[in-house]
């Protein structure tokens, strides 16, 4: 896309894949600043949006400042996930700090986007790009009523989501475009620093990142506690990429797909807010791989989950708005199996209370559920049979997408992300997949059986493992 009333520099930032101008016009010249509205991208380093306003506010000859809203009401937020963003916020501060950039994080009755964008003058205003439909309103109020330019930046995908053009029917589908893309966009990142200081007003109301952020909402659901085994924010995600690269790296093929096992990257948490992103670990991943030429088949196989998988779960979001997190998303074959199969005897049904509580005849289904529930995180191999016997338990394929859903998005960590509802969408909708034999309440969608899933890892361990409350699979994130 062609921006000639744009100067030259600013023109060439403009027609980056990355960038999407949502309200277009140059930049006001009576502007004392660039702001960043940094939503998505929780990190002050490793990230183009970020990058992007540094690179314009240069250009301009204007300070950068980072503008971070803290909403009470973000849809099914609770204080296990409030913990975990607080402290990213303050290593996003640090890291800021050293870039010569300003960052003001603002919360109820002060958080109006378009309110502080006046204040401080912006000139432009840069922000992230998001599939999710919430935020994904949020950008469009903002084009609408913003009298400034604003430009959304696609931060944490490596491959762009609109060069997709289309959503994917697969991974099959989606792999040979990415692949394809790779070497444009796998390149380290600049982490220019601003040139020009901002001098803030002393009246300019900024939240203190050593109080609770939120204190005072009444209306947040704290029963939901926050994990001690995990610590939120960019510093804490290098040092697990570290660790994952150093010491899991060369077992991960065959280590990855048992539960039991410390053997997967365990970066989705840190992936889901923003805290780091994935071009950041694909390049760690990319460079063990280069100095050790044997764990070349290694990284194919993460880069297949990390820049295949991740990126499909994405453009199923960027490109299905309004229906990634119901039934409907569901294909045709799938739909027509799903209603022949409506009627079908369930030889178990749980309440929404009992799958909640891990209160099912199934062992290993409960230790998946409570390692949900006590951890905020559960081992892929797990999420998939997890959500394929809420689908077998539940009395209708509506209500068991509407049970996953609802458990994903209060308890994990990662939850209420394209990874989640694309993941839940597979198990009980056959997305991505193909029809199997016939079998009763599945139809065609894939079956997992506990006899046939537990024999593929120490499911026994595994069990024990939740039972007991054992966090030493847990422990390398709070290690010094």
């Amino acid at each position: 896309m062609n921006h000639p009333h744009l100067p030259e520099p600013l023109r060439t930032v403009a027609e980056d894949p990355r960038v999407t101008i949502r309200r277009d016009g140059l930049p006001d010249s009576e502007g004392k600043c660039v702001v960043y509205w940094m939503q998505r991208a929780e990190r002050g380093i490793d990230n183009h949006a970020l990058d992007i306003a540094i690179d314009l506010g240069n250009e301009l000859g204007l300070p950068v400042v980072v503008y971070f809203a803290a909403i009470s009401n973000f849809p099914h937020a609770n204080l296990r996930h409030y913990t975990f963003l607080r402290q990213g916020l303050r290593d996003v501060e640090q890291d800021l700090a050293e870039r010569n950039v300003s960052f003001v994080v603002r919360r109820p009755p002060h958080e109006d986007h378009l309110a502080f964008f006046a204040e401080v003058k912006a000139a432009l205003v840069v922000g992230d790009e998001n599939p999710m439909r919430v935020p994904e309103s949020w950008r469009k109020h903002i084009a609408q009523h913003i009298h400034v330019p604003f430009w959304t930046v696609d931060a944490d995908v490596v491959v762009p989501s609109r060069l997709l053009e289309k959503a994917q029917y697969g991974a099959y589908t989606l792999r040979p475009r990415v692949q394809r893309l790779w070497p444009q966009f796998l390149k380290p990142y600049e982490n220019p620093t601003a040139r020009y200081e901002w001098e803030r007003s002393k009246s300019l109301h900024a939240e203190d990142l050593k109080l609770d952020i939120t204190r005072g909402w009444s209306e947040l659901d704290r029963s939901v506690l926050p994990v001690e085994e995990w610590a939120g924010g960019t510093h804490a995600a290098q040092k697990r990429l570290k660790f994952f690269v150093h010491s899991i790296l060369k077992g991960y093929e065959k280590d990855r797909n048992h539960p039991e096992m410390d053997g997967s990257s365990r970066m989705s948490p840190y992936l889901h807010f923003g805290h780091i992103g994935p071009l950041t670990i694909a390049l760690a991943v990319d460079k063990a791989a280069k100095e050790q030429p044997a764990l070349k088949s290694t990284r194919d196989s993460y880069f297949n989950e990390l820049l295949v998988w991740r990126e499909l779960a994405i453009n199923y979001c960027w490109f299905q708005h309004g229906v990634y997190d119901s039934d409907a998303a569901a294909e045709n074959w799938a739909k027509q199996s799903i209603a022949e199969h409506a009627k079908d005897e369930r030889p178990h049904l749980y309440s929404l209370a009992q799958l909640e509580a891990a209160e099912t005849h199934d062992d290993m289904w409960n230790a998946a559920q409570r390692q949900m529930l006590d951890f905020g995180w559960m081992h892929n191999v797990m999420r998939m049979y997890w959500a394929k016997k809420i689908l077998e338990w539940s009395p209708s394929v509506k209500v068991a997408v509407k049970r996953g859903i609802h458990l994903n998005d209060k308890y994990f960590l990662d939850g209420r992300d394209p990874n989640g509802y694309a993941g839940i969408a597979w198990a009980m909708l056959g997305k991505f997949d193909r029809p199997w034999n016939e079998r009763p309440i599945f139809g065609k969608i894939r079956y997992m059986s506990r006899e046939s899933t537990g024999r593929k890892f120490d499911s026994k361990g595994y069990i024990r493992q939740m039972g007991t409350g054992n966090v030493k699979q847990m422990t390398f994130l709070t290690e010094s």
